[in-house]
């Protein structure tokens, strides 16, 4: 309970009971949904967000990539429980009680925002693991709330017995409710129906897209202005997020089916709601239930945030080719994307230079824009490209030379202290 009761409310003591846990790594809340992911695991991931780049999962195509084989797309390696055993199993004991319960319970808490790094390469049939820690608790003023915080948590993932490959950090973002309710931002959404022209235009923009593949974008070959995309996605129906779930299982929550379902339910009452017919079922409903999400006040079923996180980064690898390296990439999730949906994606290089002094490199902004002219997931993106005077891309260094995953969140966490 946050101290002194105040259930709801964001409090000093709370603030500072979150800030003393930054750094502290627990252990996550399900286990990895892939232990040892192949080849098939990366096709089942890419395709879950719509990517069809054989680098992925055909061995004989990637042999003749600069990797030398199959890699995992960057929207796997990390992508809160696809990956990842844990280094620390439980939180250690001097920690216990420090990290029981929520300082802040009561207060709203909303996915705003992720940002994501990758410094190595996963290949088929290794294991991964992983440390989770908050790493940045942040006061803000907020559009619908006088007062916010800002929890930044960092999820950081190494090749066991292997190099660390990644980092991502999600933010979360804890307002009073009643403040948040003041204002109602959905209410006048609408879907309108598709006619066959406005399918046909998608259609045709489908029919133009591929990835660049085996092509080398060289660096000296791009300028700043340059466009990427555009790229389509939608319009979204509830059959995507069928598929999204087939390959990225069933998230954080780890959502089960039958005796399994009926075992998390009684480990978790709280997240089960009944439906018209008096059965249980998991709030998670909302991401495919019309009904259901209209009780939360919005017009339809939505989809998930880490879904256009992963869509922009298919933008970014349609465009930069196989020889290229995904270094980072974040975007923060402005408004929702609603079942009949289309969000076309779009991106421009705003920057060309040599990131660390000697690795060629381009800054590009990236966004998600439905068919309402609403931006709905503004991000930014860092690729390194190969060069025709300096050869091969040479892969980035973990942040602070980290060599191994407590370091890393150690520098993460430095990170945030500075901002």
């Amino acid at each position: 309970m946050p101290a002194g009761g105040d259930v709801g409310r964001i409090t000093e003591e709370g603030i500072a009971r979150l800030r003393a846990r930054i750094g502290i790594p627990e252990p996550h809340p399900v286990p990895p949904h892939y232990f040892a992911p192949n080849e098939d695991s990366f096709r089942h991931v890419a395709e879950a967000y719509g990517d069809d780049n054989p680098l992925w999962c055909d061995p004989g195509y990637a042999a003749a990539s600069v990797w030398g084989g199959v890699i995992a797309p960057p929207a796997m390696v990390g992508g809160d429980s696809l990956i990842g055993e844990d280094e620390v199993p439980v939180v250690a004991p001097e920690h216990v009680d420090l990290m029981k319960g929520d300082p802040l319970r009561g207060v709203h808490l909303f996915y705003s925002a992720s940002a994501r790094e990758w410094w190595a390469p996963l290949r088929p049939g290794r294991r991964v693991a992983r440390r989770n820690a908050l790493v940045g608790v942040l006061e803000k003023q907020s559009e619908f709330a006088s007062r916010a915080v800002h929890e930044w948590s960092a999820q950081v993932f190494r090749e066991v017995d292997g190099p660390l490959l990644c980092g991502q950090y999600r933010l979360m973002i804890r307002t009073e409710r009643e403040k948040a309710r003041e204002k109602k931002k959905y209410d006048d959404v609408v879907v309108e129906p598709y006619d066959e022209a406005g399918i046909a235009a998608i259609d045709d923009q489908y029919a133009g897209e591929h990835p660049r593949g085996a092509e080398p974008r060289f660096w000296e070959d791009v300028e700043e202005g340059n466009a990427l995309g555009p790229m389509a996605k939608g319009p979204l129906r509830v059959t995507d997020m069928i598929c999204w779930h087939v390959g990225m299982g069933m998230g954080l929550y780890g959502v089960k089916a039958l005796r399994l379902g009926w075992q998390q339910r009684q480990r978790m009452p709280r997240f089960f709601h009944r439906d018209e017919l008096g059965i249980p079922d998991v709030l998670q409903r909302v991401h495919w239930d019309p009904a259901y999400a209209r009780k939360t006040g919005n017009p339809t079923t939505y989809d998930y945030g880490r879904m256009r996180e992963c869509w922009l980064v298919h933008l970014c690898t349609d465009w930069m080719g196989d020889d290229a390296w995904l270094w980072k990439l974040d975007c923060e999730f402005r408004v929702f994307n609603y079942v009949g949906d289309t969000q076309w994606l779009h991106g421009r290089v705003v920057r060309k230079y040599r990131a660390d002094g000697d690795r060629p490199a381009v800054d590009v902004e990236i966004w998600a824009e439905n068919q309402r002219g609403d931006i709905t997931t503004p991000g930014t993106a860092t690729i390194l490209l190969p060069s025709r005077d300096d050869g091969p891309v040479r892969l980035p260094e973990p942040p602070g030379g980290a060599t191994d995953l407590q370091q890393a969140l150690d520098a993460v966490a430095a990170r945030f202290e500075r901002s």
